[in-house]
């Protein structure tokens, strides 16, 4: 293998986003396995994680397609492939639509038409909505927090097969927490933001102070929400003081970023929220299995 295929197939796993495909593939065993009745189905569990995996390396590949431009202009994307050159914007683009249709048929034909209706629209609302919206709306945030919640209710109807209450409450849990932790990115990344002349809210909001109340107000609401599993009986007590606990840290975390608005307290609000969901998704799992 040559050093430039080597590249080629590097700047390809690249253009999936794997981290972010990687929370998505993690929610959504989470919703599969607190949704099963029964003994497990772990084939069923392997080709929804493929066929989810596929979806959003789709999402990954068509939307850099989408923002080649905007990723030009700024410091942390311009050495994505498409800005950089290593890759034709044609690649990408096909790339986007074959694994979007492999996708789609692997979870129409393996799981169930409705986690494929599910991928469906995640593929339309972050493709057709939420990336235009990038350039004309500081609302964007809102708007890619939708399709970015979706992979826990995706895992919850592939084993469920239906959408529920409660798989409907994973999925606000994660919107919710998508607001705090994309808000700090957004403010450590204001001046990239603002240099590609992107509205993001951290931009146009000079002072902080929307951004700062934005990120109390989905904290306060997330704490409360993730308790509702216990009070439902889908987890139990340990996961309840847990989640509770969790809930304090990552509020104090956004208080202190909304107090002081500087990049370090960005930084460590991003960090918390990282650490944040795992840690609850594993308590919800201890609690169901022990």
């Amino acid at each position: 293998m040559t050093p430039q295929t080597k590249q080629y197939l590097n700047d390809l796993f690249e253009m999936t986003k794997p981290r972010i495909c990687l929370l998505a593939l993690s929610m959504a065993a989470l919703g599969y396995f607190l949704g099963s009745e029964g003994p497990l189905l772990w084939g069923r569990l392997a080709w929804t994680l493929l066929g989810l995996a596929l979806v959003g390396a789709a999402c990954g590949a068509i939307n850099q397609f989408q923002e080649r431009d905007i990723d030009a202009l700024m410091w942390r994307t311009m050495n994505r492939p498409l800005p950089s050159g290593r890759m034709l914007p044609a690649h990408a683009l096909w790339m986007g639509v074959i694994t979007a249709v492999m996708g789609e048929c692997v979870l129409l034909w393996f799981v169930n038409s409705v986690t494929a209706l599910l991928g469906a629209f995640t593929l339309f609302f972050y493709l057709g909505i939420y990336t235009p919206s990038k350039r004309v709306s500081s609302l964007s945030t809102l708007i890619g927090a939708i399709p970015g919640a979706l992979p826990p209710l995706m895992g919850w109807t592939a084993s469920h097969g239906v959408v529920t209450v409660e798989g409907l409450l994973l999925f606000a849990i994660l919107f919710l927490w998508q607001i705090p932790h994309f808000l700090a990115i957004a403010w450590i990344y204001r001046e990239d933001y603002a240099r590609a002349r992107l509205p993001i809210l951290s931009v146009v909001d000079v002072e902080g102070s929307s951004t700062a109340k934005q990120i109390i107000l989905y904290s306060i609401v997330l704490l409360p929400l993730t308790l509702v599993p216990s009070l439902w009986g889908v987890t139990g007590h340990i996961y309840f003081l847990g989640a509770f606990a969790l809930g304090i840290c990552f509020l104090l975390y956004g208080i202190r970023l909304a107090v002081q608005r500087n990049h370090y307290s960005a930084r460590q609000l991003f960090l918390v929220s990282i650490f944040y969901l795992p840690l609850l998704g594993l308590l919800m799992v201890w609690d169901r299995v022990f």
